[in-house]
């Protein structure tokens, strides 16, 4: 009988110990998963900074505008790519911001980089890329800059909160306890 306690009592310790590690290991996951969405940021403004020597060069591999015109139809007038561009550079900048002050997880920055290509090929087919290239490339640095800063911090936030509830495992065994949000502003 008292053989059983204490085999009772063992494993109840070894599945405890078992818990912890599943909690620890979870913990560093999310840790290692953090510290390389950090960087998504950083390789969208790397695909960017391609894109734009790509645009710099005059889009050396696609046919001349003129016989994408001839083929589609005439591009739209670079003033109004230019209002467009305006337009998304505000939006995706207070977007951001907004973003940035609410702690969203948000990892939007790849779809800036479709956007910034699409200004590029429009002021290409309209034969005005020449004249708007650093117009699109600072709207698009700044743009893409804002957003990598946003998620370094959301993670180096989040990096900071699940090491804070590593320590609190390693020293008592279980996880913290969850703060109620709305009882710390009454």
């Amino acid at each position: 009988m008292e053989q059983a306690e204490n085999n009772k009592t063992g494993t109840m310790g070894e599945r405890a110990r078992d818990a912890q590690g599943e909690l620890r290991q979870g913990l560093l996951d999310e840790i290692g998963r953090l510290k390389r969405f950090s960087n998504r940021g950083l390789w969208a403004l790397s695909l960017f900074l391609l894109l734009s020597t790509a645009a710099w060069r005059d889009f050396w591999f696609l046919p001349r505008p003129q016989e994408v015109v001839a083929t589609l139809g005439a591009a739209p007038k670079p003033l109004m790519i230019s209002l467009v561009l305006v337009l998304y550079t505000f939006s995706a900048i207070i977007l951001s911001l907004s973003r940035m002050m609410g702690g969203v997880r948000h990892p939007s920055s790849f779809c800036h980089v479709g956007y910034l290509a699409g200004f590029y090929l429009f002021y290409y087919f309209a034969e005005a890329l020449q004249d708007n290239y650093w117009a699109v490339f600072g709207a698009g640095f700044t743009i893409l800059c804002l957003e990598s800063y946003r998620i370094w911090t959301f993670c180096s936030d989040q990096i900071g909160k699940r090491s804070e509830q590593l320590a609190f495992l390693e020293r008592n065994g279980r996880m913290p306890p969850e703060e109620d949000e709305e009882s710390l502003y009454d």
